[in-house]
């Protein structure tokens, strides 16, 4: 891993572009900055603008995948996932442009597992963002499904993306406001 923040990819990666959250490809060779690297994707710069790039191209940009792996983790005597996994899971989930993970931030409103019909369980959260118009919104919510996933014992997940309760500073975790400076 390069202590340098600059760096030239090693191969075409595809990005996210923050805030707005469309998808876009960097051609191998492409110029970034390296911004932030929480919860196993990075934040990068370019002459595109701020962009999220996951954890499956760290080694286009010289760092190491932070997989996260959950082999042999234990399930409940009913093959329920466990609860505290799950919340871990999603303390590994972050808004590109905030460095503080989504359960910090106040934004889970709900961690739901419920037996499905068909066997096995599923998670559903619902959970918000800091703003309406937060065009990353899908983006997080996808990494959280995809985190979630990775827990033994779950077999779906839904997160869902909800406006009601008006997401506020006041429900940053006190963690999360000394990382923000906010105390």
């Amino acid at each position: 891993m390069s202590n340098d923040r600059n760096r030239t990819l090693t191969r075409e990666v595809e990005a996210v572009m923050v805030p707005y959250g469309n998808k876009f490809v960097i051609p191998a060779g492409g110029k970034v900055s390296l911004m932030q690297t929480l919860g196993g994707s990075f934040t990068i710069m370019g002459d595109f603008g701020m962009a999220r790039l996951d954890g499956q191209y760290a080694d286009a940009i010289g760092e190491q995948s932070q997989a996260n792996s959950l082999a042999g983790a234990a399930t409940g005597a009913d093959g329920a996932p466990d609860q505290e996994l799950l919340w871990n899971q999603l303390r590994g989930v972050y808004d590109p442009e905030i460095p503080v993970n989504i359960v910090d931030l106040g934004l889970v409103y709900s961690l739901d597992v419920a037996k499905r019909e068909q066997g096995g369980h599923k998670v559903d959260v619902a959970m918000t963002l800091t703003a309406p118009g937060c065009g990353m919104g899908p983006a997080i919510a996808e990494d959280a499904k995809s985190k979630l996933m990775m827990v033994p014992g779950v077999d779906e997940a839904d997160v869902r993306i909800v406006w009601e309760p008006v997401w506020n500073q006041n429900m940053i975790s006190e963690e999360g406001k000394m990382k923000l400076g906010l105390v």
